[in-house]
């Protein structure tokens, strides 16, 4: 498996880095490789979406991970998905969905929705001496 970025997070400040930097701690440099940031931070719309296209293009990636279903990175990348044939667009990017994208064999629109069950299978509530759901 390469080690090439396969995806672009792309959120808000310096969320994107904090999130590939904690992929990197749980499963390894290697893994966390997969994974390129991307921050909206001092960019407009327009300069959000030129960015974006020049990471989507110079790393050949498949997929955005963004934060935020309707903030501006995925406006963006939804946008650039109009335009780059196969490219995916996962919102609400956490860390157990980037885990277990960067742990996945293979990348493709069945790893797409795979990642967005983890990701929502990490979201529990555990309240005091219980498990949570």
């Amino acid at each position: 498996m390469s080690d090439a970025p396969r995806a672009i997070v792309a959120a808000h400040g310096d969320l994107a880095e904090g999130l590939v930097s904690a992929v990197s701690r749980v499963a390894g440099a290697a893994a966390a490789a997969r994974l390129l940031p991307f921050s909206n931070a001092t960019l407009g719309g327009a300069e959000i979406a030129d960015a974006l296209r020049q990471a989507i293009a110079s790393s050949g990636a498949q997929v955005v991970f963004t934060d935020l279903p309707a903030g501006s990175c995925t406006i963006a990348a939804r946008r650039l998905a109009r335009d780059v044939p196969g490219l995916a667009v996962v919102c609400g990017a956490n860390l157990p969905m980037l885990l277990s994208f960067v742990m996945a064999s293979s990348a493709g629109p069945e790893t797409w929705q795979l990642v967005a069950e983890k990701g929502k299978a990490g979201i529990v509530v555990a309240e005091e001496g219980g498990r949570g759901n």
